[in-house]
């Protein structure tokens, strides 16, 4: 007698045309905050979005067969305090560390080379050619050498920069925190693409920027407390860095806060990874997770409860 196929609970209808072609698996619409669909409580297997945490988190108790939990993005804080007890969390890692990187790239190029102050020069019908910076030779600390830190590595590479990633363990080719008094006074950029967790919490605060050289540039593409954010603007009033931020502390923005007028800083609304296919490579990476789940083995991208096995 054959196997009973996975059931995995999904959030939209690009997931289960993500996942019918896998035989081991069921895939069932469920809509986020809504009650879970009738007769399939014993799901083992629940597939999260990006939004809705608190109301989809809160009925997790209500499938008593419950072992997976899949992202559909690598952050996954927001979800540590509702999983259950034997559980496990896998994350998206490698589906959007590529667009990520991406945005990182186009922020130091639009930065380096002035790309605002031409725009502006534009619009007043102003022809007025400048020598810019290059990111030809530029040193470039990367905080976090994961999947994001690793993809951006790669696409620098082009340009000459000389790129240093900062791990939590020493390994081939990354460095860790303890090297950064020797790297920090000689970068021309800091990169973070750090999660959210107690020991990333605002590891870029006053003493840190104090001792980036004049006219270096900070960028966050990871999670926003990881910049403390009066000591980032004091530093741009001063006119002394300059900076780009897809996240912030606090998020969203609100109405008159000091970024949206800080002087040398360019702003956008956490939409880094927001691309087009975007959905599809999360789904991709979900469906190989799941798969692997499904044949008994520990998918890649566990993050909590590594032990786990199906059923």
């Amino acid at each position: 007698m054959s196997a009973q196929p996975l059931k995995v609970l999904v959030p939209d209808d690009l997931g289960v045309k993500a996942l019918s072609s896998s035989p081991a698996v069921e895939a069932i619409r469920y809509v986020p905050g809504d009650p879970w669909p009738s007769g399939h409580t014993d799901a083992t297997v629940v597939v999260v979005g990006h939004e809705g945490a608190a109301a989809v988190g809160a009925r997790f108790t209500e499938l008593p067969r419950l072992r997976l939990v899949q992202t559909l993005n690598a952050g996954y804080e927001q979800w540590l305090p509702l999983l259950p007890e034997g559980v496990a969390l896998s994350n998206g890692r490698g589906a959007h560390g590529g667009s990520t990187a991406e945005w990182v790239v186009g922020a130091l190029l639009a930065i380096y080379r002035e790309f605002a102050r031409y725009g502006a020069d534009q619009r007043a019908g102003v022809w007025r050619p400048v020598f810019t910076e290059t990111l030809i030779g530029k040193r470039i600390v990367v905080l976090g050498a994961g999947d994001l830190g690793e993809n951006l590595a790669a696409r620098l590479a082009p340009f000459e920069s000389e790129v240093t990633l900062i791990g939590r363990l020493a390994r081939p080719g990354v460095q860790t925190i303890a090297d950064l008094p020797g790297l920090l006074p000689i970068a021309d950029a800091v990169v973070s693409v750090l999660p959210a967790t107690d020991s990333t919490y605002r590891i870029i605060d006053a003493d840190f920027l104090a001792q980036l050289p004049d006219g270096a540039v900070v960028i966050n593409a990871g999670r926003g407390g990881a910049v403390d954010t009066e000591a980032l603007v004091d530093e741009l009033k001063s006119g002394r860095l300059r900076a780009a931020l897809d996240v912030t502390d606090p998020e969203p923005l609100p109405a008159g806060h000091p970024l949206w007028s800080a002087p040398g800083l360019l702003l956008t609304p956490h939409v880094a990874g927001s691309t087009t296919g975007s959905e599809e490579r999360a789904w991709a990476v979900a469906a190989r997770q799941i798969d692997s789940y499904a044949a008994g083995e520990v998918p890649s991208n566990v993050v909590v409860g590594g032990q786990a096995t199906p059923r």
